[in-house]
């Protein structure tokens, strides 16, 4: 009588099942800043309610022992269609009320749907990829003001009405509008040594995919 291994065609595939991947909000992990800027190695996840809940998240999906590669991929804003943070912004800027978020001047670390999948899959793919990766587009000094000027040149309407900081925490929260006013400079510098290529690593083009 053969082996499972020998005689399951899927039993094969699993046995050389290459790896696992999670993934977590990179802007909940890393602590804000106008300042810092971050990359996979930089420490975090211990200041505040999100950024614990991140890390523990992150344990959560950690399998015992290291028979298995594991890789977390954490993700900056996704921006994709019909859902997301834009679903949230479209109509406002539509109407000709976008714009920046406070002052406008924090970082904003972003990534297109589809990169975010092809970032998935080249870590379940590439053997050599384990660890964490930071799924954000490589523009690690987009504003959150440059953000709203490209999607309002996207949508070929007016974004220079600031959502002010008092009116941010009042609907998200103190937590969250932290992240949201502040924001992080956060860098892919493994994501790219990994050898993953972007399709798009530009804003502009990424906001008009999105919204086309």
């Amino acid at each position: 009588m053969s082996s499972p291994r020998r005689g399951c065609p899927a039993a094969r595939r699993l046995s050389t099942w290459p790896g696992r991947t999670s993934s977590t909000p990179s802007e909940a992990y890393y602590q804000p800043s106008l300042t810092a800027e971050y990359d996979e190695d930089s420490p975090g996840g211990d200041f505040d309610f999100f950024s614990n809940l991140v890390t523990k998240w992150e344990a959560a999906a950690k399998l015992p022992g290291e028979s298995t590669r594991q890789v977390v991929v954490r993700s900056g804003v996704v921006l994709g269609r019909g859902g997301g943070a834009i679903h949230h912004m479209l109509l406002p800027f539509r109407l000709g009320l976008g714009g920046p978020i406070g002052s406008g001047h924090q970082f904003f670390p972003w990534i297109h749907i589809r990169d975010l999948a092809g970032i998935l899959v080249h870590a379940l793919e590439a053997s050599h990829v384990q660890g964490v990766l930071n799924g954000v587009a490589p523009a690690p000094t987009t504003t959150n003001a440059e953000f709203a000027k490209a999607l309002g040149a996207a949508l070929g309407c007016p974004a220079f009405i600031p959502l002010p900081g008092m009116v941010v925490q009042a609907v998200f929260g103190r937590e969250r509008a932290i992240m949201l006013l502040e924001g992080q400079k956060v860098v892919p510098r493994k994501t790219l040594a990994s050898g993953y290529r972007y399709s798009f690593p530009e804003l502009g083009a990424a906001l008009k995919e999105v919204v086309a």
